[in-house]
């Protein structure tokens, strides 16, 4: 466990978000926490999903910096100025459902792909911010098909990578990651501002979770409570 760590090292992908600087926030707090490095589109170096290529060169120019004990990809995108997740299937619409699937589920897959390595051969901890809507299970309201697609999507690139993982790297946990309603930017259209936790509560319950988990709990998809969510 990362709380039984003298000394470890955090990354946080997605830094700029109001959850990415959340966690920074309270990384920068813990005595046992040497080092927080905060990778966004506004970074040097940089990381920008809309060119993959930029992904793998952060993970290079910061492989110096490691080896990391944590990581965590807090990005995501539920909607945009130009549009809202689909509230029926005649809704759906090819260029949202690709832009969703290419930042919440493509984007975060090669960051595993990337920054996986990086992890202390001794314990590493992973983390991609999921949501519970994306446990296919679990849905039973409908809608949102591309921002459920896309999420259920970085489920099984989570869960597909920690099987490989474990025979290559048993000492490190590949998590999803459930935040619950937080209030930002993200929820705003939906009240989240007014029915939400607020990031720092969201970010500190999150961190909990990730101090505390061990390399047995890879590949699972675990709420802010620590509670196991059905894919």
């Amino acid at each position: 466990m990362l709380s039984h760590l003298e000394k470890f090292n955090a990354l946080v992908i997605g830094s700029t978000g109001s959850i990415g600087q959340a966690f920074i926030e309270h990384l920068n707090k813990l005595p046992n926490c040497s080092k927080v490095i905060g990778l966004s589109r506004q970074s040097t170096p940089s990381i920008d999903y809309a060119n993959p290529d930029s992904i793998q060169a952060a993970a290079d120019a910061l492989s110096h910096e490691g080896p990391f004990h944590l990581i965590i990809v807090a990005t995501g995108i539920l909607h945009t100025d130009a549009w809202l997740p689909e509230k029926k299937l005649s809704d759906l619409h090819e260029a949202q459902f690709m832009q969703t699937m290419q930042l919440n589920a493509l984007g975060p897959g090669m960051c595993l792909q990337s920054f996986a390595p990086l992890l202390d051969s001794e314990f590493g901890v992973m983390a991609c911010l999921s949501a519970k809507v994306g446990s296919i299970e679990d849905n039973r309201l409908g809608g949102w098909y591309s921002y459920r697609a896309s999420k259920a999507a970085l489920n099984m690139l989570i869960k597909t990578a920690s099987i490989e993982q474990k025979r290559t790297r048993p000492n490190h946990c590949l998590l999803a990651l459930h935040p619950g309603t937080v209030a930002s930017a993200l929820s705003r259209p939906f009240k989240g501002d007014q029915i939400g936790r607020t990031p720092h509560d969201a970010t500190f319950d999150m961190l909990q979770v990730l101090l505390n988990v061990n390399a047995s709990d890879s590949g699972k998809f675990l709420s802010y409570q620590g509670e196991e969510i059905p894919w």
